[in-house]
């Protein structure tokens, strides 16, 4: 008797034992992950630019900020440039000599010797600004007479000073050119006036966005006059200048080369502004080559768009739990991005599986294909994911095995 007595017991403690274990094992076992079942964003796609071209000459435009070139029209291959060639001066003068943005930069006393690049260039029959021995300008209005009324003598007289000689900046520039990357370019002159200083199209587009880019150059090029000692009055001889958004860059003219134009305008794109930079080469005449680049700006306008990538709270993914709780993955902000033309765009969501978590917790994101450039947008949780309690515990002990 008192034998069974303690097997009796002892299978009652057993069995509370085991009562105890499974109620330990499904009350503390992890529950299951849930996979999210995800919904791939369509692409976007929006309608392609259609840049109304002359039907003479080469160009090309490009915008600050986009790679490359976004538009081209004609023989894109190296032709001369006229005096497009001393926006390379500018910039390879200022590589040896920096100025800043609303600075003056050094006094340059001037000499006979500037008089001589003057008749010079004269002798060149090229464009010329005057020029007193003894006179003294600060760099940035030896810049202005060069780059305002294309002065020939004043772009010579500049690369001397900056380099000491013609032929050294010749080689600074050149060299520069090629650090630069930009191969289809090579000058042979201060001025431009020889037809061996060329270039093409895209490297012209490259060129214009490094002169944007130098807030001492992007100012000079927007003026339309300017007053200096002993020289006067001078004019820009961008007559594009306020047209269109027009605020620069640099006129050329040869016989060889025709009219051109390296331009720059600021387009508003909703709330954003984008600058387009271009050129066109080979007009008859300037009149007939202004009245083709304000018609094509205008028609490359409508080319850029703001597209909108995400909304934020917009849904990409849902969790559906094994004990029936819902909630959903959704952006955690807006996205948008300034595109070009008919640029493609393709969303990619990477969503991690959940067991349990917060509202506004990270679960993946949302990568954005935008041409060459990605744009990610964080995905987050709308709704908490919570224990399902014990209830459900204890009585799915498979589904917590498998988990």
């Amino acid at each position: 008797m008192y034998r069974r007595r303690r097997l009796a017991v002892f299978g009652i403690v057993l069995v509370a034992l085991m009562g105890f274990g499974y109620l330990a094992a499904t009350g503390l076992a992890p529950v299951p992950a849930s996979a999210a079942e995800v919904t791939e964003p369509a692409a976007l796609t929006q309608p392609a630019a259609a840049p109304q071209w002359p039907g003479f000459g080469a160009g090309a435009i490009g915008a600050v900020g986009f790679p490359g070139v976004l538009a081209s029209n004609g023989d894109q291959a190296s032709v001369p440039i006229a005096s497009i060639a001393k926006m390379v001066t500018a910039l390879v003068v200022l590589d040896a000599k920096p100025l800043g943005a609303d600075e003056d930069g050094p006094d340059i006393t001037f000499t006979d010797a500037d008089i001589a690049l003057y008749y010079e260039s004269l002798a060149e029959n090229g464009s010329v600004a005057p020029v007193v021995s003894g006179m003294v300008l600060t760099q940035r209005e030896a810049f202005e007479a060069m780059l305002l009324p294309s002065a020939n003598n004043y772009a010579a007289s500049l690369a001397v000073w900056a380099y000491g000689s013609e032929s050294e900046y010749l080689d600074a520039a050149n060299a520069w050119l090629t650090a630069q990357g930009l191969t289809d370019t090579v000058v042979a002159d201060t001025s431009g006036i020889s037809s061996q200083s060329v270039s093409s199209p895209a490297n012209l587009v490259e060129l214009a966005k490094l002169v944007v880019g130098n807030p001492a150059l992007a100012e000079i090029v927007s003026l339309p006059t300017a007053v200096l000692p002993t020289i006067g009055r001078i004019t820009n001889t961008n007559k594009l200048l306020g047209t269109g958004g027009v605020d620069g860059i640099k006129t050329g003219t040869t016989d060889v080369a025709g009219a051109c134009l390296l331009f720059s305008t600021d387009l508003k794109v909703g709330d954003e502004t984008v600058t387009v930079v271009g050129v066109l080469l080979g007009g008859d005449t300037h009149s007939e080559l202004n009245e083709s680049i304000a018609a094509l700006i205008e028609s490359v306008t409508p080319g850029f768009q703001n597209v909108t990538l995400a909304e934020k709270g917009a849904v990409y993914g849902s969790y559906t739990t094994p004990w029936g709780q819902t909630t959903n993955a959704v952006a955690l902000e807006q996205a948008s991005a300034l595109v070009w033309s008919d640029t493609p765009i393709a969303g990619t969501i990477t969503a991690k599986s959940i067991q349990i978590g917060a509202a506004g917790d990270s679960v993946g994101d949302v990568d954005f294909s935008v041409g060459d450039k990605d744009v990610t947008v964080p995905l987050v949780l709308d709704g908490p994911v919570t224990d399902p309690g014990a209830g459900w515990r204890f009585t799915h002990p498979g589904e917590l095995a498998a988990g």
